[in-house]
């Protein structure tokens, strides 16, 4: 796991010796050496998570499939995805519940507030963050139990979800920016809970919409929040996903943060996928902070493109004409 939980168990701390170890939300850079392997169920929700420890051989669910020993969290950045995690973890786990974070991440936030409710064994710091651990039943954490938000439009997000309190003022932007006719084969990659995709059905014209996101929550919201059967739903990577079929137009907000640090590799790892996703007469249609660098992505692998709009904060491109294809 963390180099919290490596020095801990070097310091004496002892995993229980048989049964199921739940382990949740680690990402790839997560050292899990110290846990016995055979052991050890991986609960990951985000797709380039679990593909990444499916291919080293970690046994990984999208949901718990069984009552753990104990169970280590590995401390999301939302407050309330973090309070969801622990009250999924208590609800799953018969022995104690190891929490590891960053200061960064709020661990100093749910450490207090845990103390508040139960008694609390370390915590171990080290390297910027904090490893912690205590025992108690899911009862006395009920008011953490993750609820769906129903927003005024009627859709609904979870904790955790990008901007889960309504839509983010980019996807309303760039939905405005978009035309009447977008073509009959669409996809909205990094759908999240599905604002954009509702907005791109009301075309009568798109027969057909792909769905592609990685966060596995958020797609659920998504499936609700979208039920028209045009929609078709994608737990992907978008930087991998491949259609069967070339697309019309692909309509995309892309993430540009890994963790708290800004990444625009994100960004213009799905400006690369949607070249290679749209057909030869294709549109890629981008939403993006007025900051990030991706013109020149977009120059590399579309031969025409522009800004069609535009604010202090946000900017919408339009880029025609993909030059690289994978197939």
């Amino acid at each position: 796991m963390s180099v919290r939980l490596t020095l801990a168990t070097s310091a004496g701390l002892c995993i229980p010796e048989t049964g199921v170890i739940g382990v949740f939300g680690v990402t790839p850079n997560f050292d899990l050496s110290t846990l016995p392997r055979d052991r050890v169920e991986l609960i990951l929700r985000h797709k380039p998570d679990f593909d990444h420890f499916d291919k080293l051989g970690w046994r990984v669910e999208t949901e718990s499939s069984e009552r753990y020993a104990t169970a280590v969290v590995a401390l999301p950045r939302a407050k309330s995805a973090a309070q969801a995690v622990i009250w999924h973890a208590l609800g799953q786990t018969d022995g104690p519940i190891f929490v590891d974070g960053l200061k960064s991440d709020g661990i100093d936030s749910i450490l207090k507030a845990v103390r508040t409710k139960v008694g609390v064994f370390g915590p171990v710091s080290k390297a910027h963050g904090k490893l912690f651990w205590f025992n108690a039943t899911q009862d006395l954490f009920d008011a953490w139990r993750p609820m769906q938000t129903t927003l005024d439009n009627g859709m609904v997000t979870t904790p955790g979800c990008f901007s889960a309190a309504g839509p983010d003022p980019a996807s309303i932007l760039l939905a405005e920016s978009l035309p009447e006719k977008l073509g009959k084969r669409c996809a909205d990659l990094g759908a999240g809970w599905g604002y954009l995709a509702a907005q791109i059905l009301k075309r009568e014209e798109v027969h057909v919409l792909h769905l592609v996101e990685a966060d596995f929550s958020a797609l659920e919201c998504a499936r609700q929040n979208v039920p028209a059967p045009r929609a078709q739903f994608h737990w992907a990577d978008a930087r991998s996903w491949e259609p069967e079929e070339r697309l019309d137009a692909v309509i995309m907000n892309p993430p540009f943060h890994t963790g708290r640090a800004a990444d625009p590799s994100l960004g213009k790892a799905f400006i690369v996928a949607a070249a290679d996703a749209l057909a030869p007469h294709g549109t890629l249609w981008l939403v993006a902070n007025r900051h990030l660098p991706y013109e020149t992505s977009i120059a590399a692998h579309f031969r025409d493109w522009q800004e069609i709009t535009g604010n202090n904060r946000f900017k919408v491109l339009r880029a025609t004409r993909p030059s690289r294809h994978r197939r």
